[in-house]
């Protein structure tokens, strides 16, 4: 029979992995595993601890093993179907969380696990929040989150904005695309996710190339658009913004100081003619949106770009 020290001490697994496993497969948590080190594994529990110790040593994921990631604070619901949410796209949703419209209609565009799209609702109830996903078996996990969390959100099958009704238009737009380039050296280490959802084969910016023309069709009282990206991509994609018409994307940078958020973030003045004059004085060309005049705003914070 083994102990709980015993199997600690027999496995080559990182300490941090094996306190993780342990409690998930035992109920310990790390001072129980400590004060309690004594206590013997049934069979049961030998054998799954064994054979979840036996995937992680192959590269398996640890949340793709225990079941779950944690993401602002909350647990989510993971599977190979998605991708484990990261640590830095929390950056992402604390700028979202701050700059959202109020009582604004969003839509988050390759949702996977939900994680975006389930904190935001969470975090902001005032918001309507929509999202979708090519994928049945992300949606489905996307599901399960809401469910599990008390998320409202709504979920609808299909690429980027194809499969939402044409009446909406949306306030916000955010996405966290396939951005990393098809011959990076580095999708090996990251075999176990869903490669659809990491790259698109290509130069990493497809997904960018296909969003914002079907933003400026299909929303164009847009007031946030926000993506995340890769590290080296935050000037290719303000060019993309650019080249559709979207002037004055900024780029913020994740908490390792990387420049991965690119976002376009409009205030809005209703018109009056000391706007319109406004307007003509600095010689800039605004649209209008029912009313409203439509100006870009620079985020001045200092991790801007």
């Amino acid at each position: 029979m083994t102990t709980v020290r015993e199997w600690l001490l027999s496995s080559s697994l990182d300490s941090i992995d094996k306190s993780f496993i342990l409690e998930h497969v035992c109920g310990m948590n790390k001072a129980a595993q400590l004060i309690h080190g004594d206590r013997v594994l049934s069979s049961d529990e030998a054998n799954k601890l064994n054979d979840i110790a036996k995937k992680r040593s192959e590269g398996v994921p640890l949340p793709y093993l225990l079941g779950t990631q944690e993401f602002f604070g909350r647990p989510f619901l993971v599977n190979p179907s998605v991708l484990i949410p990261r640590p830095d796209t929390e950056c992402l949703v604390e700028w979202l969380i701050e700059h959202l419209p109020k009582n604004g209609l969003v839509c988050d565009l390759g949702t996977g696990s939900g994680c975006i799209a389930a904190t935001v609702a969470l975090e902001r109830p005032d918001l309507t929040v929509w999202a979708s996903d090519l994928s049945g078996s992300a949606l489905n996990v996307a599901k399960a989150n809401c469910k599990a969390l008390g998320a409202e959100v709504k979920l609808v099958q299909g690429p980027w904005l194809d499969p939402y009704p044409a009446e909406l238009s949306f306030d916000a737009v955010i996405s966290n695309p396939p951005y990393i380039e098809g011959d990076d050296k580095h999708l090996d280490a990251l075999r176990f996710e869903p490669r659809s959802a990491l790259t698109d084969e290509s130069d990493g910016l497809i997904a960018y190339r296909s969003i914002l023309p079907q933003i400026k069709r299909k929303a164009p009282e847009v007031q946030v658009i926000a993506f995340e990206h890769g590290w080296n991509q935050g000037e290719a994609v303000r060019g993309i913004f650019e080249e559709n018409g979207f002037k004055g994307a900024s780029t913020f940078r994740d908490y390792g100081n990387n420049p991965r958020f690119t976002e376009l973030f409009y205030i809005l003045l209703r018109i009056s003619d000391e706007n319109r004059n406004l307007m003509a004085l600095t010689d800039l060309n605004f649209p209008v949106v029912k009313g409203f005049q439509k100006m870009y705003f620079k985020n001045v914070l200092s991790h801007v770009l």
